[in-house]
């Protein structure tokens, strides 16, 4: 399978620290293999393999000069590509999002964590999904975690055993979790 200009490629086939070594070697001048092997002293058999994915990403011709407009393309590329959606855009506090990024995939969750302190973190998060004071049939709860995880079930069973919500004859209601206090409201109630 080629890589062949896609961005991902291209920092691919750079993440690996002697393809980095042979690509800056080509860059900064090496030419040949044994030009390559002298500046880095990595053995000539790595210099080819490494040489031959730095090809199939794009960034090296078969003649071995350095194909910059690789990197040009890719940015472009970049360019037009769609945003991420991070935890943050899902509503999540900075706090909560420090841990949400370890099990986060573009909007959705994709591992609930074994340690109990960030399963709390996920947890809470999930929770705020859910209104005080609303009560929600188990089919509307369902549907609200599914735009996160697919899963709902083992979602549902760990906010009940955590206490974020509550259940009673397959209805659902939030009994715990952080959420922002209106102070406007808190104030005025005081008041009066």
């Amino acid at each position: 399978m080629s890589d062949h200009g896609h961005p991902g490629g291209l920092l691919a086939a750079l993440a690996d620290e002697r393809r980095l070594q042979v690509f800056a070697s080509l860059v900064l001048g090496a030419t040949g293999v044994d030009g390559v092997v002298d500046r880095t002293g990595i053995p000539a058999r790595d210099v080819d393999r490494a040489l031959d994915r730095l090809k199939e990403a794009g960034l090296v011709a078969d003649d071995l000069t350095v194909r910059l407009d690789a990197f040009r393309s890719a940015a472009r590329d970049v360019g037009t590509m769609r945003p991420l959606v991070t935890p943050e855009d899902r509503g999540a506090t900075p706090e909560q999002a420090v841990v949400l990024r370890n099990f986060w995939d573009d909007g959705r969750i994709t591992a609930l964590p074994m340690n109990a302190q960030k399963r709390t973190v996920v947890l809470d998060f999930l929770s705020s999904l859910f209104e005080p004071g609303d009560v929600y049939p188990e089919a509307k709860v369902n549907a609200l975690l599914a735009a996160f995880h697919p899963d709902v079930a083992t979602l549902r069973r760990f906010l009940v055993e955590e206490h974020f919500l509550e259940r009673r004859d397959g209805f659902y209601w939030r009994a715990g979790g952080t959420f922002d206090v209106d102070v406007d409201v808190v104030v005025g109630a005081e008041a009066e």
